[in-house]
């Protein structure tokens, strides 16, 4: 089944929030290093997304945990997978090796969700994260005409990782936690040009995130203007994720389902952060602001970003079940 028809069948699940999941697993040096990158000259602790080479049964089993809990699309453990925020490890090399062991990740997770008797379809999205660069803001005060980094850099940058995504088998793009809309119009360039030179029947989900009260992204944009700069693709789904919690994501998310000719995906955080930067909603709190969403009929994709666990997504999944999708020309 495609992607398309299921949107038009229910509410699709995305899955939760994968670092929180690591978290758990008290990781330290060693364990981020493995056997390979052993005698490495870098630390390397922190970097997540390498954990598909050093620790991937740890990743396949947390992708096993969403499915578990109901999740229709698994987003791979590639948000940072990419040759901007690799340098920070010095390991732009390993960006193709990582792209597409984070795909074998998730699709063995599916493999064992149906040999445990699973039968409804699950979709892999790849995750592209905005890296940690920006082209429309300078990284220096004293020269606020500086960029770090240039659209062609992006586009490059972008373009490698999809590709390197592609080619492992994604069902679908996921560019997300857009905090620059000029980042993101990089990352559509790239993965359309991907698509289209490798003749793939992949869609492209785009998610961005509101800042904070002021209803902007971190480079200026009202949602409205948000989507009216990305409405020239031919997206899948556009949506909201992180830096709120569902409460706060309702009035942006209504603008998104009032303007949106795309399918609408949110995904926003268990809550707010505590003074600890940890995130305290439960499953069930978080399922009572999700349902004011189902209710008003302003989704057809809903999941879970930071601080949200596979007992967030099953209470968001079994909610979910009741309600029909949001309406809009496919």
């Amino acid at each position: 089944m495609s992607i398309r028809k299921a949107l038009q069948e229910k509410i699709l699940v995305l899955d939760g929030a994968m670092g929180t999941m690591i978290q758990d697993y008290k990781f330290e040096e060693n364990d981020y290093r493995g056997e390979r990158f052993k005698e490495y000259s870098y630390p390397l602790k922190g970097n997540n997304d390498l954990l598909v080479l050093t620790q991937p049964k740890a990743i396949e089993d947390i992708h096993l945990a969403y499915l578990e809990a109901g999740a229709d699309i698994l987003e791979t453990n590639t948000f940072n997978s990419n040759s901007i925020s690799m340098e920070d490890y010095h390991m732009c090399d390993l960006v193709e090796e990582l792209n597409l062991a984070a795909v074998e990740c998730a699709q063995r997770a599916i493999d064992r969700y149906r040999k445990n008797g699973g039968t409804e379809p699950k979709f892999i999205a790849g995750s592209v994260g905005p890296t940690n660069k920006t082209a429309s803001l300078s990284p220096d005060v004293n020269d606020p005409g500086y960029r770090a980094v240039t659209f062609d850099d992006l586009k490059v940058t972008y373009y490698e990782q999809c590709v390197s995504l592609i080619k492992a088998g994604v069902d679908i793009v996921l560019i997300e936690t857009v905090f620059d809309t000029l980042n993101a119009k990089a990352a559509l360039f790239a993965a359309q040009d991907a698509i289209e030179n490798l003749e793939a029947e992949v869609e492209i989900m785009l998610s961005g995130t509101i800042t904070d009260a002021s209803g902007r992204t971190l480079s200026g944009q009202t949602t409205e203007a948000f989507l009216i700069s990305v409405s020239h693709s031919p997206l899948l789904s556009v949506g909201l994720n992180c830096a709120l919690g569902a409460k706060q994501l309702m009035p942006y998310l209504q603008t998104l389902d009032a303007k949106s000719p795309f399918a609408v995906s949110a995904h926003p955080n268990a809550g707010l952060p505590n003074a600890f930067g940890e995130y305290d909603e439960t499953p069930e709190q978080m399922a009572s602001q999700i349902k004011d969403y189902l209710e008003l009929n302003l989704v057809n994709i809903i999941g879970g970003c930071c601080g949200t666990s596979p007992a967030h997504i099953k209470a968001i999944a079994d909610l979910s079940k009741n309600y029909e999708p949001r309406n809009y020309d496919c």
